[in-house]
């Protein structure tokens, strides 16, 4: 009898051990799960550019892209298990493209959600009475905090050496605008004008709210965009959208009129020969003097504004809702 049970005690320990074994040598759940995710986001990225780049631009691209993004799509909505957003579609994946020759490729893995309403309270998706497609008022992406940080790895030189780069922190990244510009900006640079004095939520270990602009060539002469993120519970929330109204500083409009026009007269002067090259060099790059005595002139003077601490309170509002919070 003692035998017999002293069998059955050494089998349960067995059993126990190995059962320990195992689960220190499996991969945790959630990684495991970003690692397939991981592993046919590049796959789909490898088919749609070869497709691409075969010059077969057709049905068979837009198939493929459309299947990776369903696939992809339910695989993230079982990472991140994000609850729907008053105001705001159901979750779409946030990739546009898996082509690498597109201009939008390389945004931020995650979910994205749209505002149902666009400018003025109309309903966005779709083209307004004037004929032009009304945007989504805000949008708000969730990803984990290892997803964002394979992301930042990823995109540690994803531009040449003469632009930088997004940090390779995560709170220095999401108080860059080259993060913004990389992770959720199609088309157009954002343009850090302030950081906004948000109140970070209970529960956060990290909140940031930012003033900027966009633009595909010169800073623009208005802050209309306000960007927030925030660190929560092992995920990152990164939300944008419109202000209304704009903070402007006509000051500072001011003086870069002003430099616009010294190099306009610069310009005139060298080719009426009224100076030499040598002269006209020695002045420097008066446009960019000008933008960026207007930037910081900006920077300095926009607080001042009313339109700033209603800015700050449309971002703490649009930081709620993120975090689903309302």
């Amino acid at each position: 009898m003692h035998n017999t049970f002293s069998a059955i005690l050494g089998l349960i320990v067995t059993v126990c051990l190995a059962a320990t074994i195992s689960n220190a040598v499996a991969s945790p759940p959630a990684k495991a799960a970003e690692d397939r995710y991981i592993a046919a986001r590049d796959a789909a990225i490898e088919k749609v550019s070869a497709i691409y780049d075969a010059g077969n631009a057709d049905d068979a691209a837009r198939k493929a892209e459309e299947a990776a993004n369903a696939d992809l799509a339910a695989q993230m909505r079982v990472i991140l298990n994000e609850s729907t957003r008053e105001g705001f579609g159901p979750a779409k994946l946030h990739i546009d493209t898996f082509s690498k020759s597109d201009e939008g490729f390389g945004t931020l893995d995650g979910l994205r959600f749209d505002a149902l309403l666009g400018a003025k309270g109309r309903k966005a998706g779709q083209d307004g009475a004037d004929g032009k497609y009304v945007e989504p008022r805000a949008h708000i992406v969730v990803t984990t905090q290892t997803l964002f940080e394979r992301w930042l790895h990823a995109h540690k030189e994803w531009w040449n050496n003469n632009v930088k780069n997004v940090p390779q922190q995560i709170g220095a990244a999401l108080k860059a605008e080259s993060f913004y510009t990389q992770a959720v900006s199609s088309g157009s640079a954002v343009v850090n004008f302030n950081s906004l004095p948000i109140a970070k939520p209970a529960g956060a270990s990290f909140a940031y709210g930012m003033l900027a602009g966009r633009t595909q060539s010169d800073i623009p002469n208005a802050a209309d965009t306000v960007f927030v993120s925030a660190i929560a519970n092992g995920k990152v929330y990164v939300a944008y959208g419109s202000i209304d109204p704009k903070v402007q500083v006509p000051a500072c409009m001011a003086i870069r009129a002003s430099y616009d026009k010294k190099a306009e007269q610069a310009e005139d002067d060298l080719r009426f020969e009224k100076i030499d090259r040598k002269a006209y060099n020695k002045l420097g790059n008066l446009r960019q003097k000008g933008e960026d005595e207007y930037k910081r002139c900006f920077t300095r003077n926009a607080p001042k504004q009313a339109s700033f601490a209603e800015a700050t309170r449309q971002a703490e509002r649009l930081l709620s809702a993120a975090l689903n919070r309302r």
